[in-house]
C-alpha cells in the first residue's frame, strides 16, 4: 500500500532518475514516487546509443533500465512525454506541459544535459544530426546503414568521445568519415596531445580523415539535403550527413527559473549541490549530468556527464531525500570501445592540475595504463586493453599518497603493492 501523505517527485526519467526511484523503494519508502520524463520511452541507458546499439550489436530492448512492467509493480507512477514547465518552491508544486499540477514533499532534479548546437548556416538541413536520445540513435543508425550502402560521406564536428565512437561505428558500416576538430588532436583537453594521438592513429588506421585546427562555418545544401561543409581555414569537405558532437550543456532552465543556485560556467555549470546532492533548497536535490557537486575526495566542485555518475548519484540522492547521512565521493569513471580498443578511465585530471604523465606497458601496441600525477600523487588513470585494474587505480587515487614513478611505470610491479 502506498502512503499518499508523502510524495517524492523525480524530474528526469533517465538512468539517474530511474535508479533513484528504484532506491527509494529498496530503502523502504512507502509514499508516492512519481517519475517524470519528457521522452515517451521508458528510462534507458545512454552508452549503447553510440556503442552497441548504434553498431547493431545490441537490440533496442537492451538499453532500458528496467522492464516496462517494473514501474507499476513497484508503484512508481510514470509521466512520460511530459515536460515540466514550472517549479513553485513556495507551494512545493511542479507543473507539467499539459497543465497538470503535482505537489511534492521532496524533489529530485535529474534533467540531464542536451547537445550543444552548431551556430552556423545550414543547420536546418535534413542531414544534420545530434546524438543524445534513443530517437537520435535510431535515426543515425538508419543513416549510417544507408551511407555505408551508398559509399556516402559523414562529417563529424568534434573529436570528443561521442564523435570518435560514432566515427568508429560509421566505419563499421563502410561510411566515409571526416572529423573536424578545433584542437590539434582528439580529446586534447581530456588526455593531452601524447595520448590524444593514440586515438588519432587508431582512427586513421581505420580510414577516418581528420581536419584539426578548424571549425565548421557553414553546411551547404541543395533541395534541403547536405552537400558539403566549409571550415574557417577555407577548406570544403564533401558530406551527405553531418553530426554535431561538440559537447553537451546541463539542462538548468527549470532550476534557474525557480531561483536555485547554479554553479559557475567556469566550474562546469549545472545545479550547485553539496556532497549529499542537496541544492540551495533543502527539499530539492539534483543528480546525474545536471548536478555540480562538492566532491569530498577530489576537492572543489565537479560536474560529470558519464554513465557511472548517473548510475551512482541517483541512489545517493534518493537516500539523502530519505534523510540518511550520505556523501557522494565516487571516483569519476567512464569507458569507451572503439574498433579493437577498449578503455576505462578513472579519476579527474583537468588541464593545469597535473605535472606528469607516465605509462606502463606498450603505448605503441595500445596495451598500457597511463597515469596523470601531481607531485607524485595519482590524479587519474586510463587502462587501454588492460583489464581488471580499475579497482587498483581508484585505490591509488583515493589514497592520495605519493608513489614512486619508476615503480608505477613498471608492468612487473603489482599496482596494489604501491599501496602497501
Amino acid at each position: 500500500m502506498v502512503d499518499a501523505d508523502h510524495t517524492f517527485v523525480i524530474v528526469g526519467a533517465g538512468l539517474a532518475g530511474a535508479k533513484a526511484a528504484e532506491t527509494l523503494r529498496s530503502e523502504g519508502f512507502t509514499g508516492r514516487v512519481i517519475l517524470i520524463g519528457d521522452e515517451r520511452d521508458h528510462p534507458y541507458e545512454r552508452p549503447p546509443l553510440s556503442k552497441g546499439f548504434l553498431l547493431g550489436n545490441e537490440e533496442r530492448d537492451s538499453v532500458f533500465v528496467h522492464p516496462a512492467a517494473w514501474y507499476a509493480e513497484h508503484d512508481v507512477e510514470l509521466h512520460l512525454g511530459q515536460p515540466v514547465t514550472g517549479l513553485d518552491r513556495a507551494a512545493k508544486r511542479i507543473t507539467l506541459g499539459d497543465g497538470t499540477s503535482i505537489p511534492y514533499d521532496k524533489l529530485l532534479l535529474a534533467t540531464g544535459a542536451e547537445p550543444r548546437r552548431l551556430d552556423i548556416p545550414g543547420t536546418d538541413l535534413a542531414g544534420v544530426h545530434h546524438l543524445r536520445r534513443l530517437a537520435h540513435a535510431e535515426r543515425l543508425k538508419n543513416v549510417l546503414t544507408t551511407l555505408g550502402r551508398e559509399n556516402g560521406h559523414l562529417v563529424i564536428a568534434g573529436a570528443g568521445w561521442i564523435g570518435l565512437e560514432v566515427a568508429a561505428a560509421a566505419r563499421g558500416y563502410g561510411v566515409e568519415v571526416t572529423v573536424v576538430e578545433a584542437q590539434p588532436c582528439p580529446l586534447h583537453s581530456v588526455l593531452g596531445p601524447e595520448l590524444g594521438e593514440v586515438f588519432a592513429d587508431l582512427h586513421r588506421e581505420h580510414g577516418v580523415r581528420f581536419h584539426f585546427g578548424a571549425r565548421l562555418t557553414e553546411i551547404t545544401g541543395q533541395d534541403g539535403m547536405v552537400l558539403s561543409v566549409l571550415t574557417d581555414d577555407g577548406e570544403e569537405h564533401p558530406a551527405h550527413d553531418v553530426l554535431a558532437a561538440i559537447g553537451a550543456a546541463p539542462r538548468t532552465a527549470l532550476a534557474e527559473a525557480a531561483g536555485l543556485a547554479l554553479a559557475d560556467r567556469e566550474a562546469g555549470g549545472g545545479i550547485a549541490v553539496d556532497a549529499s546532492l542537496r541544492t540551495s533548497d533543502p527539499d530539492i536535490f539534483a543528480a546525474g549530468d545536471v548536478a555540480n557537486a562538492e566532491h569530498p575526495l577530489l576537492g572543489g566542485r565537479l560536474r560529470v556527464e558519464h554513465w557511472a555518475n548517473a548510475l551512482n548519484s541517483g541512489p545517493v540522492a534518493a537516500r539523502a531525500m530519505l534523510g540518511k547521512e550520505v556523501s557522494y565521493d565516487r571516483v569519476p569513471y567512464f569507458f569507451t570501445d572503439q574498433y579493437d580498443l577498449g578503455m576505462e578511465f578513472s579519476g579527474h585530471a583537468a588541464p593545469g592540475t597535473y605535472d606528469q604523465v607516465l605509462a606502463r606497458g606498450d603505448v605503441g601496441k595500445r596495451q598500457f595504463i597511463a597515469f596523470w600525477l601531481n607531485e607524485g600523487r595519482v590524479l587519474a588513470g586510463m587502462n587501454v586493453n588492460v583489464w581488471d585494474v580499475t579497482d587498483s587505480i581508484q585505490k591509488l587515487i583515493r589514497s592520495g599518497r605519493r608513489v614512486d614513478a619508476e615503480a608505477l611505470s613498471d608492468p612487473t610491479v603489482p599496482l596494489n603493492s604501491l599501496l602497501e
